[in-house]
């Protein structure tokens, strides 16, 4: 485990400053919002608090808080009770009315009654669902729900898993077998693979890894890490990842994505991490994973960085293409470069770390409702109007920015 940061002036606010927000304003609002009285998830909440209770419920969201909840509740020095009970509303909901009883794994969604809406087996959906499972099994001690998780993990080997060229694919069918609907959104095209899935799969497989030390779990996640560093992590023009992917990985995109780099460069450290507490020792995975994670951070804060601190959406090789400040790339900024810090010492990743948090505090946190904006513009004014702009929807959730606040409480020295 890389040993943590001891913390001077900067480091100590920053620490203090994520635990204040985790704890005062991002828990206690989905806790207030998030379900009905009921119990039942609710479609989507509003910049200015409407319920929209019209819009369908995602196994994504619902996984999602399950997870953040279950963390939290292992982190929080007080309030556990109450942080697992809300993690417990969104557990019955992911195995209840989302849980395909008949094929296994999640739907993609389900509308304010739980009849199915889309039965589709996005892997993207099912990856979340085993990495919160798997962390509710840690901190609840619940043996059905790693059960589920381990399910999961065998059917996405035997059902997703790509045997000849490694990975796995985007989507199936409701009952396993192949379908050519694999597009994760509207704004993603149909592909056979992608790197936001296989991302998501090799973060669910380090958190099951560490709920299960089961072999077959450290089996398929040394190869997905070493499928990630082959295929996906890219060196030219600078150090990113490719975003979409035929089946044998010939690239369909040049774009690039800024915050999923700056994520993929600490996940890709943890999964190593993960592997290695299991028992694996290989010096060049090791050098291999260290060496991209650090790249990756080090291109993003190059590239994709602008001049107020703030990490932008989008690029390609000729410089950034979309310039708005979506919330998630910033929390995920935050991580990447104190994970760099600590791998290397480099004074640029604890600084862009710190800015990053800086430009969190001073735009992105709405100080009158609650939460985070969803989205700035290049001016850093708030925008809204669409599904992604809400301050809950399908894509609006409590993981990475809770997340984020976590990762710095474990990093940092109190």
């Amino acid at each position: 485990m890389t040993e943590a940061i001891s913390a001077d002036r900067q480091l100590s606010a920053l620490r203090d400053l994520a635990e204040r927000e985790l704890v005062q304003g991002i828990l206690p609002f989905w806790e207030a919002h998030a379900f009905a009285e009921d119990g039942t998830l609710r479609g989507g909440v509003s910049d200015d608090l409407d319920y929209l209770d019209d819009l369908p419920r995602h196994a994504v969201l619902a996984a999602r808080i399950l997870w953040t909840f279950s963390a939290a509740a292992d982190a929080v020095p007080h309030g556990r009770d109450r942080l697992l009970a809300t993690a417990r509303r969104a557990l019955d909901q992911l195995t209840g009315p989302m849980w395909d009883a008949q094929f296994g794994g999640v739907y993609w969604s389900v509308d304010a009654q739980g009849a199915v809406l889309d039965e589709r087996k996005q892997i993207y959906a099912q990856a979340f669902t085993m990495y919160a499972l798997a962390r509710w099994a840690r901190v609840a001690g619940d043996a059905d729900a790693l059960a589920r998780a381990l399910w999961l993990a065998s059917t996405l080997d035997g059902a997703a898993r790509d045997r000849e060229f490694g990975g796995y694919a985007e989507a199936r069918a409701r009952d396993w077998t192949p379908t050519e609907r694999t597009a994760l959104s509207e704004l993603d095209p149909d592909v056979p693979k992608s790197m936001n899935t296989n991302l998501h799969v090799l973060e669910a497989l380090t958190e099951l890894l560490r709920a299960s030390v089961d072999p077959a779990v450290a089996e398929a996640l040394e190869t997905l890490l070493r499928t990630t560093l082959d295929c996906i992590v890219a060196e030219a023009p600078f150090a990113h990842c490719a975003l979409y992917f035929d089946e044998d990985w010939d690239r369909r995109s040049d774009g690039v994505s800024y915050g999923h780099d700056i994520e993929t460069s600490w996940l890709l450290w943890d999964a190593w991490e993960a592997l290695s507490a299991h028992g694996l020792e290989d010096a060049d995975l090791e050098w291999r994973t260290r060496e991209a994670a650090l790249a990756l951070a080090e291109a993003v804060r190059t590239h994709g960085v602008a001049a107020d601190g703030a990490v932008l959406y989008a690029g390609g090789p000729d410089g950034p293409t979309d310039r708005d400040r979506h919330w998630w790339p910033q929390a995920e900024g935050v991580v990447g470069w104190l994970n760099a810090f600590q791998l290397a010492g480099r004074s640029e990743d604890r600084r862009a770390a710190i800015r990053a948090w800086d430009f969190i505090e001073q735009h992105v946190v709405d100080r009158e409702h609650g939460e985070w904006h969803a989205r700035l513009d290049e001016r850093n004014r708030p925008l809204s109007g669409g599904t992604g702009d809400l301050k809950m929807g399908p894509w609006k959730c409590p993981y990475h920015n809770a997340r984020a606040c976590l990762e710095v409480l474990r990093r940092i020295d109190a």
